[in-house]
């Protein structure tokens, strides 16, 4: 295990540079040496690590979504809140919708089927976006209209409701039960406990430290550290978002302690370096190429009609908001990546014996080596051409 984690750390970290230096995003070339060292390539990662691989990836999504709340103020979520709100699930749903049109008739699947392909592939990908989007606020590009943020905001619930929606298709399937009820709401349940659960371990967390301010800076982090993991393990034991509950608990700390949220703020930002290499090299290990290529020419025109879908969806959500066309379009742009969710649960109806679960599968391998790159590129080549410069003092 020891020589894997040099593994990941060094071939992620080259291939990371060799990417940056061609001016595309070093997650790709973290991409490309999980592919290489995973499975699909030479097989060097140890067995007992690709067997924890799940767990280190959430806590690299850990420290990147209590990042992001560390950086939403009050003042931003008022100017994005509507059109968040829309973005959240009108792209996923148009997404969804379209693949299971095209599932049912072109792979001639169940509709039981159908849906969890649908909801599997329409999710975007936390793990890039996120941080692509954290980047962009850094180099204060869109911050005028806070464009990333709105992104960051609206990309986290997405995946709320397409795991949700998967979900209830995965229950239909083993019940052969239609509850329209748990469809209306399981959703915002998810989404108002996680959202609570987050504000109130924030504001434990928050007189905590007021408390004990004396902590220095390492101590805060660790701590703040198990408190997210805390919440984590509890928002999936309550069904609640527990992505949204620690974007919450960052979102309190700022509101509530300013220079305390700062310091963290920086601290996390050193954390994330080597949580990134894992993340992607990770992630990479986990695509299966092999199992990409049964998925075929269709396979392709599948995931690209859902992404036009998408794409219109997330035009429909931007229309008469504050954001001029380009916004919208870099927007269209930064709702591309798949790769979390996919990786995370793509093979779950194959192990729960659903008919086609090797194509469902196929195809969620094939969704992210098309978009991730894809989204990756565009957003990082299309963001200083569509979004506002930073101004000049």
């Amino acid at each position: 295990m020891l020589l894997s984690i040099a593994l990941i750390l060094i071939v992620g970290l080259i291939l990371g540079f060799i990417f940056e230096r061609l001016n595309l995003p070093s997650l790709l070339g973290m991409l490309l040496a999980g592919i290489i060292l995973g499975p699909s390539g030479y097989g060097l990662l140890s067995q007992e690590l690709m067997g924890i691989s799940q767990e280190i990836r959430e806590l690299a999504l850990i420290i990147i979504l209590l990042r992001a709340g560390l950086g939403i103020s009050k003042e931003t979520l008022k100017k994005i809140g509507k059109t968040a709100f829309k973005l959240s699930f009108i792209p996923g749903l148009l997404e969804g919708a379209a693949i299971f049109l095209i599932a049912t008739h072109i792979f001639k699947l169940n509709w039981q089927s159908a849906g969890m392909l649908a909801f599997i592939i329409a999710a975007v990908s936390p793990a890039v976006i996120v941080p692509s989007m954290l980047q962009l606020i850094e180099k204060k590009l869109g911050k005028d209209k806070e464009v990333p943020t709105l992104v960051l905001a609206g990309a986290s619930i997405d995946d709320v409701f397409a795991i949700t929606i998967f979900s209830i298709f995965l229950g239909l399937f083993k019940s052969g039960e239609v509850q329209i009820f748990s469809i209306l709401t399981e959703i915002p349940i998810k989404i108002i406990g996680g959202v609570l659960l987050g504000l109130i371990i924030g504001y434990l967390l928050e007189k905590f430290f007021r408390r004990y301010n004396k902590l220095n800076l390492s101590y805060q982090t660790i701590i703040l550290m198990v408190v997210a993991i805390f919440t984590t393990i509890l928002g999936d034991y309550l069904g609640v978002a527990s992505l949204l509950g620690l974007m919450t608990i960052g979102y309190w700390l700022l509101e509530k302690n300013k220079e305390v949220a700062t310091n963290l703020s920086l601290a996390l930002n050193k954390l994330w370096i080597p949580a990134k290499i894992f993340l992607f090299v990770l992630i990479g290990a986990t695509v299966k190429v092999q199992v990409a290529l049964h998925a075929g020419w269709l396979g392709i025109l599948l995931i690209f009609l859902g992404l036009i879908a998408r794409s219109i969806g997330v035009l429909i959500s931007t229309t008469n908001s504050y954001l001029n066309f380009k916004e919208r379009v870099f927007c269209v742009i930064a709702y591309i990546p798949k790769a979390t969710v996919q990786a995370a649960i793509g093979a779950v109806p194959l192990a729960n014996g659903v008919p086609n679960g090797e194509l469902i599968l196929a195809l969620a391998v094939m969704s992210i080596i098309l978009t991730a790159p894809l989204g990756a590129i565009g957003i990082d080549y299309f963001a200083p051409k569509l979004l506002s410069q930073p101004q000049s003092n």
